[in-house]
Order: structure tokens, then sequence, then C-alpha cells
């Protein structure tokens, strides 16, 4: 993906305030008519990133929050440690490359399991654990139960996915089961 890096942190402190405890970046000036001083900048993206317009030029808002805090914009991607995209505090937001920022995925909705890096075979009728590495799928065996399967994704992890090697874990209700891996790990 390239980036738009034209706008400097003297410009953007000059049109915008970003606050870094919420994240949020409320407009100095008055862009347009229909914009006030004091008013949240941006709009939400359909993937739930937000997008600010400066001097004709849209920004993901979380790469403004990086140039505002550092001064320069962050040199390839980043990252929402909490994996929310619209959380722009500068506490959830890392530098990260394509292949580290993968590693903080959270399972798909439309996936048969509830668990990131399981997926259930149809053919054999069991559990399949993989993981994504340089992005390329490993394979890690076949399993009676979805949570045998997650156990042996989340032992992979933690060995391989050295930038995040613990998974968020967005669509487990059970906290017990969830206390019980880590324990085993």
């Amino acid at each position: 993906m390239i980036y738009r890096n034209s706008i400097t942190q003297d410009r953007l402190k000059q049109v915008l305030y970003y606050d870094p405890e919420t994240g949020i970046f409320t407009w100095l000036v008055r862009p347009t008519n229909s914009v006030q001083i004091g008013d949240v900048a941006g709009s939400l993206t359909r993937k739930g990133y937000r997008q600010i317009m400066i001097d004709g030029v849209t920004y993901l808002a979380h790469r403004l929050a990086w140039l505002y805090a550092t001064g320069t914009f962050p040199v390839d991607g980043m990252d929402h440690i909490n994996g929310n995209p619209a959380d722009n505090r500068i506490v959830n937001l890392r530098e990260a490359t394509g292949s580290e920022n993968d590693q903080n995925r959270k399972s798909r909705r439309n996936s048969a399991s509830k668990f990131v890096g399981v997926c259930w075979s149809k053919d054999c009728k069991k559990w399949e654990a993989r993981i994504c590495v340089n992005s390329k799928q490993r394979y890690l065996g076949q399993f009676a139960t979805e949570e045998e399967a997650y156990v042996a994704y989340c032992a992979a992890k933690k060995s391989l996915h050295t930038f995040n090697p613990v998974p968020r874990n967005d669509r487990i209700k059970d906290v017990q089961f969830i206390y019980n891996i880590k324990e085993r790990l």
C-alpha cells in the first residue's frame, strides 16, 4: 500500500488538535462551511478506520496520530494493538510490517470456528490448525476438538509470532478456557 505523507507535523498541528488519551482529532480551523472549530474530524471507512481530509488529501487518522506524536510518519504500516481500527490512542498504536500486523488478526466472522487459526475440514471431519508465518501458511495438524486445535495454534503462535505472541480471542466467551490454555503453554 502506498501512503500519502505530504503533510508535515507543523501543518497538522495548525489544523487539528489530537488528544492522545482519547485518540480523537478535533478541528482548530474550519476546513468547510459545514465544519465548526472543535468538531471531531473525519469519518469512518467501511472497515472501521477513521479517515481525515486535509488540504484535499485523505489520511488515515492512526497515521496522523503517529505523525502528531512522534514528528514522523510510520515507515511501514501501523497496528492497532487492541484490534479496534477506530481506537487511535497513541498507547494503542505501534509501527508494524505487514507480516507483523497479520500476527494481530482476529478470527473471521464467517469462520466455522470461534478460534483464530482453526478451521473445520469437511473431508476429514476434524478440526485443523494452521498458522501464517511470513505470508506462508503452516499446517499444524488435525484434531478431534476445536479446543485441541486452538491449543496447537497457541503453542505455535508463542514461538513463531514474536511481534504478537498471544492471540486476541475476540470471539471466545469462555474465560476459564482461555486461562487454561495460557496455563498449558
